[in-house]
């Protein structure tokens, strides 16, 4: 479906901005010829001004002011295309009715700060210090913007569980769960990233000694499973 962006200048540049419908069209701006297509737009003065200097000073301005402005919507517009899934799209480990029963669920807090909240309890043992582990986590600030996320990365994250190789917070948080289980932890600043983390392109960053927001399921425990069988 074509779709048109429509600018003050009327029927001439409003009608050349049309993606996928009509790359070419063609239009007059007060004595201007407009040509415009997917890749570019140009402008030049209509054959019935024998002098460029007819064109009155203030309309060279308005036809070059819209040209920018059509580009600068233009790169807005493939910049978006790029930009990947909103965040609202974006793949989570608690949706809209799981946000609704959080607010029902009691808070736990531990001697170390640490607080969190059972999105579900999971089965059998909890994970022994060392052991490895195969997790996955959506790790966001505290306004709930995503800054790091297995789930769009497509892959489990496996790590050795209290070892120091993940964040305190995270660490103190699996600890204590069970396969299968998925929790909401709520991580404060000095059991997150004392130095901070810079942010990759498009998410926010997080400041040092910030608290930050880990929604975990752990999906197995891999040395462990086999003992068990």
């Amino acid at each position: 479906m074509a779709s048109s962006l429509q600018l003050p200048l009327g029927s001439a540049l409003s009608k050349c901005l049309c993606f996928n419908h009509h790359p070419i069209s063609r239009g007059k701006i007060r004595g201007a010829i407009v040509w415009c297509s997917s890749s570019e737009l140009r402008v030049k003065p209509s054959k019935k001004i024998e002098n460029r200097d007819e064109l009155p000073l203030i309309k060279r301005r308005d036809v070059i002011g819209s040209v920018v402005g059509v580009s600068g919507l233009l790169l807005k517009s493939f910049d978006a295309g790029g930009a990947g899934l909103p965040p609202e799209d974006k793949p989570k480990l608690c949706n809209d009715a799981c946000e609704k029963e959080l607010e029902n669920v009691p808070m736990v807090t531990t001697e170390s700060g640490l607080q969190y909240k059972d999105i579900k309890v999971g089965v059998g043992p909890s994970p022994p210090v060392g052991f490895q582990v195969a997790a996955n986590y959506v790790a966001m600030v505290p306004s709930g913007q995503i800054f790091d996320s297995s789930l769009e990365k497509g892959q489990l994250y496996i790590f050795r569980v209290g070892s120091g190789q993940v964040i305190k917070g995270l660490d103190e948080g699996i600890l204590s769960m069970k396969i299968g289980g998925k929790r909401r932890l709520y991580i404060p600043g000095p059991l997150a990233f004392p130095k901070g983390l810079t942010s990759a392109p498009g998410r926010p960053r997080v400041a040092p000694n910030s608290p930050v927001i880990f929604d975990v399921s752990l999906e197995y425990i891999p040395g462990l499973e086999v003992e068990e069988e």
